[in-house]
């Protein structure tokens, strides 16, 4: 992305702090004033004392010694405003940005995070933000006091000497070509840099989220190994960009000198030729002395300016995706619901031109029915479930609640309608109790308990250390597989959905957790319509419809009874299942 481009889309942040710019920048002109009243008074002072020392008097001289620490006194002042409120302006920026950033990550489908490091993300909403801060401050402050030194000054030294503030300002256009040529690298270099620290978060993420493997594998020297690669990656791009930092710094140092003594030499040849006075030389030296520390400070603030932009432009790149799933421009509300769900002719892909996932899916699930999806591993059973709450769109065809698609519905009343209780279970960083709650917030102390009884998992609660409030650790790792279902299946007994789906809910526990977490299924499917995605056969021989999945669809449909009866498929597969489960029972 353009600078340019970057910078309009950034604008709107600065709205809601408008009059603190303002102000901002009204500091900013004070000092940049103060700065360039000194080289006059010098000026003043020289020139008086060379060629009129009876009007270099001791009132004059102080009462230009008072009138220049009152503009001192005003240059500290509003330098006060612009270190302190400017830059909580910039951090109340950079936090607006944030809240952004983080909603935008909510509304983004599940089909993004498919494909994009959760380590990547967390480097984009934290680390790349910090220096907006500076940037969201420093921008518009220190190119509009650049702005004004440089036009005053050239004001200025032409009312003293034309001819030298031609020499001078020939060399400025020149120093800033080179100058932006570097600025360039620096900034590929800083978006290379961002890019490799954001892989590295990504993979210390994973090495440590995953440490239990790490230990159990002895894999420590692998991801040790890992980490140097990327570390020692990390550290080339670093040091490719502080090369080009040098070869800036240093083209800067070299105009800066060639100014000066361009500056003296011309000036002491015009002095000869008295084509200027000495307090005008003296004078014109510190007004360069001033615009070169402009320029210097522009200078010193590229690296701060390319780190910023590319922060900037890091958000932009996340908050340009586009949600592939969102509400219909007539979408509703869907209120109340019968249970009835219907799927039509269904296709379904994770990207286009691959491969289709689903076909041609037909399926009828009454109002209140215990229906089960079987069949071979990657034969669509969860991305089948994961089609009713719209985490994914179909590709083709259409999935109905009570005659009406889906789509028709807003998507938070959708979800809001269906509970979820997968094999992978999720537990928030904090207490039993925050994470029964999150089925209904605001939920009270009594329903949050009334869940978890229902969902057999009070009384064990009751035996942690502090009940309800006990802490359960990053994704629940205080608590055992069962133990965690069981919070998971109060939480959604809390919600209270009219619509449930199972997905391989207990296949990860074992034999004495499944029955006691099976107790609790059963009875969060009375009055629901219960869909269940099974991994033991055994648990859905009661289910009142059974259908065999397959990557060509449905290939048989009908009660427990009637399948085996029609010895297909799934008749195959529960003979199979029953002689694993005998194998199982002779181990233990």
């Amino acid at each position: 992305m353009k600078s340019r481009g970057l910078i309009r889309r950034f604008l709107p942040y600065y709205k809601k702090y408008t009059k603190t710019m303002v102000f901002d920048l009204l500091c900013a002109a004070f000092t940049t004033v103060c700065e360039l009243v000194l080289p006059m008074i010098v000026r003043t002072v020289t020139n008086a004392a060379a060629y009129d020392p009876a009007a270099l008097t001791v009132s004059f001289v102080l009462h230009v010694g008072i009138f220049y620490l009152v503009l001192r006194v005003i240059d500290a002042a509003a330098y006060y405003y612009m270190a302190s409120v400017g830059h909580i302006m910039g951090s109340k920026m950079e936090t607006d940005m944030r809240r952004d950033l983080f909603a935008h990550l909510q509304n983004l489908s599940f089909r993004y995070y498919d494909n994009t490091k959760i380590g990547t993300l967390m480097s984009r909403i934290t680390s790349d933000l910090f220096d907006v801060t500076e940037f969201a401050h420093h921008c518009p402050e220190e190119f509009f006091i650049a702005f004004v030194k440089i036009t005053v000054s050239f004001v200025l030294l032409c009312r003293v000497h034309i001819p030298l503030t031609c020499i001078v300002f020939v060399i400025v256009p020149i120093m800033l070509v080179v100058l932006m040529y570097f600025n360039r690298k620096m900034r590929a270099g800083f978006r290379e840099q961002r890019h490799k620290i954001a892989i590295l978060n990504a993979q210390v993420e994973d090495s440590l989220l995953g440490v239990r493997v790490v230990r159990s594998f002895t894999g420590e020297a692998i991801e040790e190994k890992k980490f140097a690669e990327g570390n020692e990656d990390f550290l080339k791009i670093k040091s490719r960009v502080y090369r080009f930092m040098g070869q800036f710094q240093s083209a800067n140092r070299f105009f800066e000198g060639f100014m000066y003594i361009v500056v003296v030499v011309a000036g002491a040849l015009f002095l000869i030729y008295g084509h200027i006075d000495a307090g005008d030389l003296v004078a014109y030296l510190l007004y360069v002395t001033t615009l070169l520390n402009s320029i210097r400070k522009i200078v010193d603030f590229a690296e701060q300016f390319q780190r910023g932009m590319t922060g900037v432009e890091r958000f932009f790149e996340i908050m340009d995706e586009v949600p592939d799933i969102v509400d219909e421009k007539d979408a509703r509300p869907l209120e109340k619901v019968t249970g009835d769900i219907e799927f039509k002719q269904v296709d379904f892909s994770y990207n286009d031109g691959e491969k289709s996932v689903l076909n041609h899916i037909n399926l009828n699930i009454r109002a209140g029915e215990r229906f089960a999806l079987v069949g071979p591993s990657g034969g669509g059973k969860t991305t089948l479930c994961s089609l009713i709450p719209r985490f994914y769109d179909i590709s083709a065809g259409s999935i109905l609640i009570d005659g009406t698609d889906i789509r028709e519905f807003t998507i938070a009343s959708l979800r809001a309608k269906i509970g979820v209780v997968q094999q992978d279970v999720y537990l928030f960083s904090g207490s039993v109790r925050e994470n029964i709650e999150y089925g209904r917030p605001g939920a009270s102390d009594a329903e949050i308990e009334e869940a978890a009884k229902q969902a057999g998992a009070h009384d064990f609660i009751m035996s942690l250390p502090e009940g309800y409030d006990t802490y359960v650790g990053e994704r629940g790792v205080k608590l055992s597989g069962g133990q965690k279902q069981r919070i998971s299946i109060a939480r959604v007994f809390l919600k209270n959905p009219p619509i449930l789906i199972l997905d391989e809910a207990t296949s990860a526990l074992d034999n004495e957790s499944e029955q006691v977490v099976q107790q609790s299924l059963e009875k969060l499917a009375v009055g629901r319509t219960t869909i269940i995605v099974a991994h033991r056969l055994s648990t859905i021989r009661n289910a009142d419809k059974i259908a065999f999945i397959t990557a060509n669809g449905v290939e048989e449909e009908g009660t427990h009874q009637e399948l085996l009866a029609a010895n297909g498929a799934y008749a195959r597969l529960y003979q199979a299942s029953l002689g694993e489960n005998s194998i199982g029972d002779s181990i233990h």
